[in-house]
């Protein structure tokens, strides 16, 4: 058996294949070709727009985590602040009710201010009323005082009477006693000292001058005197008790004199009042130099 094909027999099947191929087989492979770079380029178009839209998403997803790392930063300073807004709340409302305290305090203080001045008030319109009362009283006693005096120097004017004094000049009302020497005093119209004059070697003040006794009589009531004013020296020898003894001095004014009026003459004594003008108080001369 020979190894060798037959060469007549490979060519007719070659020949065979060849002329049993159909046209369609190749069309279609061409269709499928065709179909296959369609689809490739679908493919890699859908892939391009697939990866530009996931790369779009990346951007906006990217966007969207800035915005919302933004707004939780926002979130987180608003937090913060309302978290301040809470402590100073808290602060405040603390700081309300310490003031509504005080003011409470305050109102109690004023409520017992007003009470004790309330009080005060009454015990000050007490005593006023209690004062008022007093001074009414005071003023109606003292009303009735002046009543009664004027009613008494009424009736003691008869008993005061003018008297030609020793030197020609009419005298004031000439007081005979010491009561009715405080008559003269309660009308005001002359300055009156009262003195008790003792003999002695010195002369003794009275007033504005100065007098000295020399003589005494007991039993005719008469006496002598040495008045000392004006730098001068006046004797007046022999007068009576009850007799207005009258002298000049410088200020006093020719109408005015000062007189001299002995109530009564003891043994080594004599007891009377000095009376002097109003105006000659103001501005009373200068007593002389007793002589001893």
């Amino acid at each position: 058996m020979s190894l060798t094909p037959n060469l007549p027999d490979v060519q007719e099947s070659y020949h065979y294949a060849e002329a049993g191929t159909p046209r369609w087989v190749a069309l279609l492979f061409v269709i499928l070709f065709l179909a296959a770079g369609a689809l490739g380029y679908v493919s890699y178009s859908t892939n391009a727009r697939l990866e530009q839209a996931l790369s779009k998403s990346a951007d906006q997803n990217r966007l969207v985590a800035a915005q919302l790392e933004q707004a939780n930063s926002r979130l987180a300073d608003l937090k913060g602040h309302l978290e301040v807004t809470e402590q100073k709340l808290g602060m405040t409302r603390a700081e309300v009710a310490q003031a509504n305290s005080r003011a409470e305090t305050i109102r109690k203080e004023q409520k017992a201010a007003d009470e004790r001045l309330t009080s005060q008030l009454g015990q000050v319109k007490q005593q006023s009323q209690e004062q008022i009362g007093a001074v009414a009283t005071e003023v109606g006693t003292t009303k009735k005082d002046l009543a009664d005096t004027r009613s008494d120097l009424e009736a003691t004017k008869g008993k005061l009477e003018h008297a030609m004094g020793d030197m020609g000049v009419m005298s004031g009302l000439i007081a005979h006693n010491r009561d009715d020497l405080e008559d003269l005093r309660r009308r005001g119209d002359r300055n009156y000292f009262e003195f008790t004059l003792g003999r002695g070697r010195t002369a003794q003040k009275v007033g504005p001058i100065q007098l000295k006794l020399e003589h005494a009589d007991q039993k005719k009531q008469r006496y002598t005197v040495t008045v000392f004013a004006d730098d001068k020296a006046i004797e007046k020898r022999d007068k009576t008790a009850g007799e207005p003894v009258q002298f000049f001095v410088q200020g006093s004014g020719r109408m005015a004199p000062f007189e001299i009026v002995v109530f009564t003459v003891g043994k080594d004594n004599i007891k009377g009042y000095l009376s002097t003008p109003k105006e000659g108080a103001a501005a009373p001369a200068a007593a002389a130099k007793p002589t001893s």
